[in-house]
């Protein structure tokens, strides 16, 4: 299937019903995983929380957050913004990761931490779901990452070629510059930001306080509440996981090395990615025409209107999750 806003309407609607119709009707079941990888020469841990549908599934969802946003991006426990739930309910099962430096993963120093890195790490995850290392095996593994996850699985997928499907969020090939530099103007040093305080391994930042919604979700509508929650949820990220991932997953067509399908979806309004001199995000089909190129696989799009960069906070976010669920379902199965 390839997606468009013109088919779209269809497919949220096949997709809500196969949601409905899943026999993952009881609430899944979620347990902490810590898996053990070996990178820049040191052992380290990724924190996550894989979570199955009821009955199981043999097709897992590896999700990876992006730049100041740990597991936390993919559950928010409001109700209405949770990824995981939406795709558990779907019949998938999901592992929520803390990248490297972030949440309850190790955090080695900043400067030393890159994409290829955290690549090399989420490729040792891979291989631990298909093993059964953290208590369930998988036969089938879809990577995804929203923006700085995004590039990090592209460079996972593309390297090492051990995965199903490939899911980009908040990510194209063609950034805004301007959008880039106003979101980088709101970060600052990690240590002098009060929620990490001065012990934080150094080299990380983050976001200004009261700076998240302009960087990340503006022209879209945000609550007070759930502008509250991202605050009290928010995290770090290295200058260094940020110059491999644009240097090697977004300026070069490195992602043509991937072999398996992919779906991308940005919001329509995200000033990241999005823009004149940018790529066109007006629609799943001007979307897929500027970033075809950037593939030799089939290559999904679906666009959510009306929001900004991270669309897991939408008003709308269940079309996005219901559109990830119906493609996850057709290229890849469950």
């Amino acid at each position: 299937m390839r997606y468009s806003l013109a088919a779209g309407a269809a497919a949220l609607i096949v997709a809500s019903t196969l949601t409905a119709a899943s026999p993952a009707t009881a609430a899944p079941s979620c347990r902490d995983v810590r898996a053990p990888v070996t990178v820049l020469g040191h052992r380290e841990v990724v924190h996550g929380t894989l979570c199955t549908p009821d009955g199981g599934s043999p097709t897992v969802q590896l999700l990876i957050p992006g730049s100041t946003y740990n597991s936390a991006y993919w559950d928010y426990p409001d109700g209405q913004h949770s990824f995981r739930n939406a795709q558990n309910r779907a019949g998938f099962a999901t592992l929520a990761v803390d990248r490297l430096g972030t949440g309850d993963s190790s955090k080695p120093l900043g400067l030393t931490l890159t994409s290829t890195a955290q690549a090399e790490a989420m490729h040792q995850v891979v291989q631990g779901l298909r093993s059964g290392a953290y208590g369930l095996s998988f036969r089938k593994v879809i990577i995804g990452g929203h923006s700085l996850g995004a590039s990090i699985s592209v460079l996972e997928a593309a390297t090492y070629r051990d995965v199903d499907g490939v899911l980009l969020t908040g990510m194209t090939h063609r950034a805004n510059p301007a959008g880039v530099a106003a979101a980088f103007a709101n970060f600052i040093p990690a240590n002098l930001d009060r929620k990490f305080g001065l012990l934080y391994p150094p080299g990380y930042l983050t976001t200004a306080p009261g700076k998240r919604y302009a960087s990340f979700h503006a022209p879209g509508f945000l609550s007070p509440s759930l502008q509250a929650l991202e605050e009290s949820t928010k995290d770090v990220f290295s200058p260094t996981e940020a110059a491999d991932s644009l240097g090697i997953a977004v300026i070069l067509p490195y992602s043509r090395l991937i072999n398996v399908p992919v779906l991308s979806v940005v919001g329509s309004e995200d000033r990241a990615v999005c823009g004149l001199l940018a790529t066109n995000c007006s629609s799943a089909e001007s979307l897929r025409e500027d970033e075809a190129p950037y593939f030799s696989v089939p290559l999904d799009t679906y666009v959510l209107p009306d929001y900004g960069h991270s669309i897991n906070l939408a008003p709308n976010a269940g079309q996005y999750y219901s559109a990830v669920a119906s493609w996850a379902l057709e290229e890849v199965g469950r």
